[in-house]
Order: C-alpha cells, then structure tokens, then sequence
C-alpha cells in the first residue's frame, strides 16, 4: 500500500514554505505597493518585526542549491553590496512603527559566513539600535562549516548570534565531493564544543536524495548527528528543479536516489532520531522535547516563514533586505531584484529594488492560514482556527470554498483522518502533507499552471 501511495501522491505540488509560493510572484508589483504595504503593517498582525538579511556570496557553489548565489566577489562589490543592503534597510525602517519589536533576525545565502564577519556585526547594530527587542530574540545565522576557522566561529558569537544553523548535509565526503560541496574545516565536535561555551542553540542541516547516498550511508550520517546532542537537526529533501538552477543536471547525470530509497531515507531518519529522544516537527525539523517548536507544535500554535518554523508568540511580519530577497507581511510579499549589480544601482540611487511581489486577496490569506496550520501543526482544528483569526467557522469554510468530498479520497488512502470538528495527517500522511494543503490552495483548485518539485 505505501508503494502505492508513493505512486499516487509524489506528483508535483507547492512545497508551501509561503502561499502563494513564490512562483506566483508577479512584476506588476510596485515599489510604491511595497511601500504601502510596510505602512499598512504596522496595523496588522503579528506586530513583532522579523528581519531577513540575503547575502548571496559563495566561496563555492553546491550543484544542488536551488537558492540565488553567486561566486565569491572581490572585496570591493562585498564592500558595496554590504553598504548598499544598509542603506536599503534604512529607507524601510522610518516607515516602521517604532513601538514595535525584534523578535527574529536571520542571515541566509548565499553563504552569509563568506564574507568578513565585522560586516555582519555592523548590520546587527544597526537593526538591533533602531527597535527594542522581545524577551529572547532569536538572532540567526546559516554557516557553512567549510570555510570557517575558530576565530571566525568566536566573531560570529561576538556579533551577537544566539542560533546557529550548521549546513553539514551529509557526513559522507564522496557524496560532498559529488555535490560540490566543501567539507567542514574544523571537526564538527570542535564546532559544538566552541559553541557550546557560550550557550547557543545550534542547528544542523542535512539533505536527502543525492547522488552516492543510500539508506543505510544516510542513516550513518544521521546516527552521528544525533550523539553531538544538537538543539534540532533539519533534514531536506532536495528538491530537483534544473530549470532553476542547471548544475543540477550534474546531479541527475551521477544518479539520484529513486523516490522509493528517498522516502526510505526520510522513514529511517524519524525511526533514529524519535528513537534517541527528538520530537518530529513538520516536514524536515527534529527538535528536543522542551523545544520551544515542539511545545508549540503541542498546543497548535506552530508557525513558518521562509526562514523556517517559528512559534505564533514569536512570529514577526518579515521584512527582508538584499538581492532576491522576499518581504512576507501579512497582506502581500515583495521580491527584491536578482542581480547584485543591479540591486546596489537601484538602491544607491534612492529606490527600493524591487522585482515582483503579491498582494493576496480575502480568500488567499483564510487560505495562507489553513494551509500553513496543515504544514506545520500536522493537523487543522476549525474552532481553534477561528479564535486565531476572529471569524466563525462558517465563515472561514465559506469563503475558502471548503468541500470536505476532496479530502474523502485521501481519508480512504489512509493519508489523513478528519471530522466536522479537525484534520488530521496520519503518520503514513506525512510525506504526502503536501498534497493535502493543495485541497485548499484556490490557484491549484482553479487550475493554475506552475512548475513545481515533487514531495519525495
């Protein structure tokens, strides 16, 4: 039966990071939209301000990143990019209420780690000068192991990191090797234990479904991970998408796993890691007991962003600065412009560098909040939906155009169990979560045509 769900269901469908994915992202969308859009947000909810800062340097560029990266720059563009993402972040914060708060800041890539790290010290003093912050602000970083020395892990801690995210993706050097990908410079447990003194949270980020992985090589990886004791380990299924990035046909020409082994790898990792005491959360995150993510998860008030999960207490409309860079307020998205050379021109001369966004409509944000209590609570409770929103159920199911008869086909499957009152993902459901948030989703539902990767 599961092969043939696998069968069924690994089709393509929106991974529903944000929704509407980014893909439906338009160049309609203003800098003039994006500026009404950040004033009007200081209306509307979460109140809490989220920073996402891209730096899309690379010192080498992985086959599978489906991210904007570019290779390591000379010191003059980092210069400029750096200086030019400053004044960017100074022309949206005077539209920001100053009676707000911080209560996330999070660097991604790119690999923010690549360029010198006084710079990204510089940056959050700027952010963390300008708001006060909520009680335990989680200030993140993406690091690439590869490149980084102790001094370097000692400065990102004087900069004021409090979470590290540590982009291992496999244990195995072959398949590093195979993905272009450096491996770490210090030993990993030098790592934990440099960061570790200083009572940080720490991160480690996997990837499944690359060539030279099998199970049990991939269950190794896993095992190792589990004894350095981290705060979660993330494991990502790669996701396939050579039309976004044409290194990946380097991938394919070497052999990916088959969607049985994948789904195999991804069944192995729970069976490990629940079996030494993590708790599953979402699609890809394992999380100590007393994680806040789990506790949340717990009461239903599990959240997500781009930058990942995050607790609804914490949560914080993002507003994101450099190239590709993607704003999520509560009423629409903005993408900032691609190229680097573009990016500083624009803002240099006094613009936001905008490149397309979304404006979502009534029935996209009931169905925004639907679909992300699917993905990330594995489960979406009407009444408790309705507190959170403040509007009753009937409403809610009226203006999503909810018909319970499409979700029938999946209950018999066995992918979920649900009532008038809740839905449910059933354990079996899991990899196929997807697919159920596509029920609600009324771009798919009205025939939308976009390119998507497959769940496994």
């Amino acid at each position: 039966m599961k092969s043939d769900l696998l069968l069924k269901y690994n089709v393509p469908t929106p991974r529903y990071t944000s929704y509407p994915p980014a893909n439906y992202f338009h160049e309609g969308y203003t800098s003039n939209d994006y500026t009404e859009a950040v004033i009007a947000s200081n209306q509307e909810h979460p109140d809490y301000i989220s920073f996402y800062i891209h730096i899309p340097f690379c010192p080498r560029l992985c086959h599978y990143c489906g991210c904007n990266s570019y290779p390591m720059a000379k010191k003059d563009v980092v210069a400029a990019y750096v200086d030019a993402v400053k004044k960017e972040i100074m022309q949206v914060l005077p539209l920001l209420d100053k009676s707000r708060k911080i209560s996330q800041i999070h660097y991604g890539g790119g690999t923010p780690t690549a360029i010198p790290l006084h710079y990204l010290k510089e940056i959050n003093e700027l952010l963390l000068s300008s708001f006060a912050c909520i009680e335990h602000p989680e200030i993140a970083i993406e690091c690439h192991p590869g490149y980084l020395n102790e001094k370097h892990w000692l400065q990102l801690l004087e900069a004021g990191f409090n979470r590290f995210s540590i982009g291992v993706q496999d244990f195995d050097t072959e398949v590093l090797q195979i993905s272009n990908r450096t491996p770490s410079l210090l030993a990993v447990e030098e790592i934990f234990s440099i960061l570790r003194s200083h009572n940080v949270k720490i991160n480690m980020d996997f990837i499944y479904g690359l060539p030279k992985q099998t199970i049990e090589g991939f269950a190794q990886t896993i095992r190792k991970a589990a004894t350095l004791n981290p705060d979660r380990l993330v494991t990502f299924s790669y996701a396939h998408v050579p039309w976004v990035n044409k290194n990946m046909l380097k991938l394919e020409e070497a052999g990916l796993p088959s969607a049985e082994d994948k789904s195999m790898m991804y069944r192995k990792t729970i069976d490990i890691l629940t079996g030494c005491g993590y708790k599953p959360v979402g699609l890809d995150h394992f999380v100590q007991p007393d994680d806040a993510l789990y506790v949340a998860l717990q009461s239903g008030m599990l959240h997500r962003n781009f930058q990942g999960y995050c607790t609804r207490a914490t949560t914080g409309q993002v507003y994101a600065f450099g190239v590709t860079a993607i704003s999520q307020l509560s009423s629409a998205y903005c993408q900032n412009v691609r190229g680097i050379e573009e990016y500083i021109g624009i803002v240099n001369r006094g613009y936001l560098p905008v490149m397309r966004g979304y404006a979502l409509n009534k029935e996209e944000q009931l169905a925004r909040e639907v679909i992300t209590a699917l993905m990330c609570n594995n489960r979406m409770n009407w009444k408790e939906l309705s507190e959170h929103i403040g509007l009753d159920v009937e409403t809610i199911q009226t203006d999503i155009s909810y018909d319970p008869s499409k979700l029938e086909e999946m209950k018999n499957d066995g992918i979920i169990t649900y009532t008038p009152e809740e839905i449910n993902i059933t354990d079996d459901g899991m990899l196929y979560i997807r697919n159920v948030a596509a029920v609600f989703d009324p771009l798919m539902r009205n025939g939308a045509s976009k390119r998507f990767s497959k769940p496994v």
